[in-house]
């Protein structure tokens, strides 16, 4: 699949334009205002405003990727990534539009506060409805939008979310359009101009079955789109290692840097767009087989109930004690595959003696503990082996340093330190590894820079989701991981001394006063 296909002049052409549109942004009070039970008729328009913000910032990254600097547009692996999303993005603008009826029209609009753009069924023109119920013909066709599946059960899923502007450090690339300086006419042409994410739509009332049509052929298109996208980051990362060998050069330039940076920081938030709708869909979906399951059983069903502080991905009470210890246990399983121990390090979780819960995306902050883990962890290993192996030899002149098994040490063990304030909760993951030099500090944070020896090859049909994560490897946890921290209005900061260990430092922000930080 996909092998014949070819980005056209044409559709060049078309991604250029969208790119030149501004991105509307979508805050996290957005995100959540759906519920826990979201109405059909809010998801249908949400998935209007979807199929339409998504080409917008799909282009963009189409026309980043052409622009990358250094040569590294022409790297095969940038050129496989950037057709990813000039695909998506024709699959999404292809999407046949729904028909809204006039009785569909009022239903959508009877909590009165409708200001989204819907085609008539009457009527070829597209036309634009605002608040004051005055309408406004439109003279662009809006586009499609693409989305990605962000498998909720899996911990590793790396979908994007959104945070407070000011904390964005970002600069705007000159092949993108940041939304202040838009022309007036560039900024109404948008197939987005004034709309929201979320329009309050009634719950308990029966809806058409144009709208679930609609709904599972929006779902559908992003759950395809979603596995398209899957090894985004790893594909890329090979489009580096590949400009690296043609360039003859160990680390990566500052100008491939700040571009990287720029690229996974909108992907986080395209993933996000993409994972939340699909999983409000799948609530949705979940909640009619729980109504209908409720009516056979009895009105005792406590079905889907374990759910209910989700809204999508994001968890409006979600544990930061409970995640760190799954990720945690992940850690240490993996590293017990790869070293073969019968127990990894000890590792000392210490936290309030109350719960601290806050609204965040679960499978963004395991994934964040889970990569500075697996660092501590192997540095601990690695560090403390040769060291305790030769101990050991100088108590017993007979034992052989190459013979003693690893599973006979005692590493010291690694604390994760959850601390609650007013503004942040901040974690610190604390080891005795040995620490980074001093000069060498700086690099981590930059992709592609790793200790191991040799990177893990991927295969050329490789899928994140049947991906094994590796222990170490690819040079991409730590600076990725930033990235979600400061998505999120949080951020992710290392302190080590050279000869002892390292401490970590994530702040999460608590503040749910946050929208995206488009570039």
């Amino acid at each position: 699949m996909g092998t014949a296909w070819e980005l056209t002049k044409v559709l060049r052409e078309k991604i250029y334009k969208y790119a030149s549109y501004p991105q509307t942004s979508v805050s996290l009070r957005q995100m959540v205002q759906f519920g826990p039970n979201p109405s059909p008729g809010s998801i249908f328009l949400a998935s209007q405003f979807i199929v339409e913000e998504l080409p917008i910032r799909l282009a963009l990254k189409v026309k980043d990727l052409e622009n990358a600097p250094l040569g590294l547009s022409k790297m095969p692996s940038t050129i496989k990534v950037k057709n990813w999303y000039a695909q998506s993005f024709e699959e999404l603008t292809d999407l046949p539009k729904p028909i809204i009826s006039e009785q569909l029209l009022e239903l959508l609009n009877s909590n009165g506060n409708l200001h989204k753009q819907y085609q008539l069924s009457d009527s070829s023109t597209t036309k634009f409805i605002q608040d004051d119920n005055t309408i406004v013909e439109e003279t662009t066709n809006p586009a499609n939008s693409e989305q990605d599946n962000p498998a909720i059960n899996n911990v590793f899923s790396d979908d994007g979310i959104v945070v407070r502007p000011s904390t964005n450090t970002f600069t705007h690339s000159s092949n993108q359009v940041p939304s202040m300086g838009v022309s007036s006419k560039l900024r109404s042409e948008s197939p987005t101009f004034g709309k929201t994410y979320f329009t309050s739509c009634p719950v308990n009332i029966v809806w058409p079955k144009e709208v679930y049509d609609y709904n599972k052929q929006v779902f559908d298109a992003l759950s395809k789109i979603k596995k398209r996208h899957d090894a985004t980051v790893a594909t890329m990362a090979q489009g580096v290692q590949e400009w690296k060998q043609d360039n003859e050069t160990i680390h990566v330039n500052s100008s491939i840097q700040t571009f990287l940076d720029r690229f996974y920081m909108s992907r986080i938030g395209i993933r996000m767009l993409i994972g939340q709708h699909i999983a409000l869909n799948m609530s949705q979906a979940s909640q009619a087989k729980t109504k209908l399951t409720s009516f056979l059983n009895g009105n005792n069903s406590k079905a889907g109930g374990k759910r209910t502080n989700y809204v999508g991905v994001i968890c409006t009470d979600c544990n930061v004690g409970e995640i760190a210890e799954d990720a945690i246990e992940t850690a240490k399983y993996i590293c017990e595959e790869y070293y073969g121990l019968f127990d990894a390090p000890e590792i000392q979780l210490i936290a309030p003696g109350n719960d601290i819960n806050f609204m965040y995306v679960p499978g963004h902050l395991i994934h964040m503990l889970f990569e500075t883990l697996k660092n501590s962890l192997r540095a601990t290993i690695e560090f403390h082996m040769p060291k305790l192996k030769a101990e050991m030899c100088a108590q017993d002149p007979d034992l052989k340093f190459e013979d003693i098994d690893i599973n006979d040490l005692t590493f010291p063990p690694i604390k994760v330190i959850i601390s609650e304030g007013s503004e942040d909760i901040a974690i610190k993951i604390s080891d005795e590894g040995g620490g980074i030099a001093r000069s060498e500090v700086p690099l981590i944070w930059t992709y592609l820079y790793t200790t191991v020896s040799e990177t893990p090859v991927l295969e050329p049909e490789y899928s994140q989701t049947s991906f094994k994560a590796p222990m170490a490897g690819f040079g991409y946890g730590l600076p990725i991981s930033r990235l979600y921290a400061q998505y999120f209005g949080g951020d992710l900061k290392l302190i080590s001394m050279e000869g002892y260990g390292t401490d970590v430092y994530l702040h999460l922000n608590r503040l749910s006063s946050s929208s995206e930080p488009l570039p």
